[in-house]
């Protein structure tokens, strides 16, 4: 069994590879102060993107999307970004939730789990 790790893994990986799947950790927005919702939700597509490309794979072979809201009412803003980013025919199954992430600068966090 082989892993391969993408970022920084002392404290916590970018990305886990395993049998030619990535998992991604909880993305949030790398400038999150005074970012909406839809300029955080595309900061962090903008990253998913690069690790994906790292991985050796891309948007087109996501499984599955976990988004966590900090305030549900800005589901719209959410998906509006999302609905540009997410290859039409192409998209994953999907949960929003809304949850108190760890900073109150983040209003959005998105993990992924996608095929390579």
């Amino acid at each position: 069994m082989s892993l391969k790790r993408l970022g920084d893994p002392s404290v916590i990986s970018d990305a886990v590879i395993h049998n030619n799947i990535v998992y991604l950790a909880g993305q949030v927005a790398e400038e999150p102060v005074s970012a909406s919702v839809y300029e955080q939700t595309k900061n962090i597509l903008a990253q998913i993107d690069a690790l994906l490309k790292q991985a050796g794979t891309d948007k087109t072979k996501i499984i599955k999307t976990n988004i966590w809201l900090s305030d549900i009412s800005t589901f719209q803003d959410m998906n509006k970004a999302w609905k540009e980013w997410v290859v039409k025919g192409e998209a994953p199954a999907r949960a929003t939730v809304e949850a108190k992430l760890a900073d109150p600068k983040w209003k959005v966090e998105i993990m992924m789990t996608a095929a390579i």
